[in-house]
């Protein structure tokens, strides 16, 4: 058995914040930003949050997939950025969907997360564990941002994405996922709890216990030079080893979903391959960088647009920290037999 993406669905906060109200804070410029990144604009969370963002993802990509909730039996959430630490996020969608009989958890893998959700579904499917899945991407990484500094600050925005996918008659598909934890200082963001632990420091009344609860969760830090040079050689030869795995050629691949982190490593990847840029479609000009969200926020926009076909041959992929990155093939049959 193979899983068949049925639906899509996407949630975007309401707020918009430019580039030009970011110059208002920080030194930086309209300019400046779009020459390195490609961003224009990005959404920020006010009244929203990661579980409400998946949720009406969630319900969009059921909607568009015509099952219904109580039909899923595994629901997968990929995030960084949870408003809640317990209950999952997966297990919040599902009390919210009314999917009661869906197993549901999270997946932390930060970029790459969707594409690592979406094999782990495949697995389920596979195995004749679940026949229909939900598969999520969402965060808030704004509530991760130090936003005085302008070299992470420009670059992430907040949303959710989702998909369904339906269990068909099919081989399992073809799918490449790699890590290096050894390069994991490049991108990195701390826990929160980091340094707050143990007993009986955590004693009631405690100084560090106090300390605990006024503490704020650490800010995100990236060698942005770095990552970039991971991105444009890795993801290139990830891709190339998809396509060996497949049988296809660049040639006859209709669009490649990569996720959206800077328009400049989205280009780089396409010159490394000597493949069109027009294969390549990018939104984080609207949206920045949503991690985990972007590949189905993407993904969705073609759906809604009109820009996927059946039959078209789809290469998506991910990379980001960890490091990690990977990549998956699929041919767009949305369309129910």
């Amino acid at each position: 058995m193979v899983g068949v993406i049925r639906g899509t669905g996407a949630c975007l906060p309401e707020t918009i914040v430019d580039n030009e109200d970011l110059a208002g804070i920080m030194d930086t410029s309209d300019e400046w930003i779009r020459e390195r990144t490609g961003i224009a604009r990005r959404r920020l969370i006010r009244e929203e949050t990661t579980v409400s963002m998946a949720v009406r993802a969630a319900e969009r990509a059921l909607e568009d997939a015509g099952v219904g909730a109580e039909e899923i039996d595994l629901i997968l959430v990929s995030t960084v950025s949870s408003n809640t630490v317990l209950p999952s996020t997966a297990c919040a969608v599902q009390e919210q969907i009314g999917a009661d009989s869906a197993v549901c958890f999270d997946l932390n893998a930060a970029c790459t997360g969707f594409l690592f959700g979406l094999s782990t579904a495949q697995t389920y499917i596979y195995a004749g564990a679940a026949k229909h899945v939900l598969v999520i991407g969402a965060e808030s990484l704004s509530g991760l941002v130090n936003w005085e500094d302008r070299s992470t600050a420009i670059l992430f925005g907040d949303g959710a994405g989702a998909v369904v996918l339906c269990a068909r008659e099919g081989d399992f598909p073809p799918l490449v996922m790699h890590s290096d934890g050894g390069r994991g200082r490049v991108l990195t963001c701390g826990s929160p709890f980091e340094g707050a632990g143990g007993y009986p420091a955590q004693s009631p009344g405690s100084s560090a216990a106090k300390d605990r609860e006024g503490a704020r969760a650490p800010f995100i830090r990236m060698d942005g030079q770095e990552i970039f040079r991971f991105a444009v050689r890795q993801v290139p030869g990830c891709i190339e080893e998809l396509l060996e795995k497949c049988g296809r050629s660049l040639e006859e691949i209709d669009l490649f979903l990569l996720h959206q982190a800077n328009a400049r490593i989205v280009e780089g990847i396409a010159r490394r391959l000597r493949a069109d840029p027009a294969k390549f479609p990018m939104n984080l000009a609207e949206y920045g960088n949503t991690s985990s969200a972007s590949i189905p926020i993407l993904l969705d926009e073609l759906n809604r647009g009109g820009r996927l076909r059946e039959g078209m041959r789809l290469v998506l992929a991910g990379f980001g920290a960890g490091l990690s990155w990977g990549a998956a093939y699929l041919e767009w049959q949305k369309e129910r037999s």
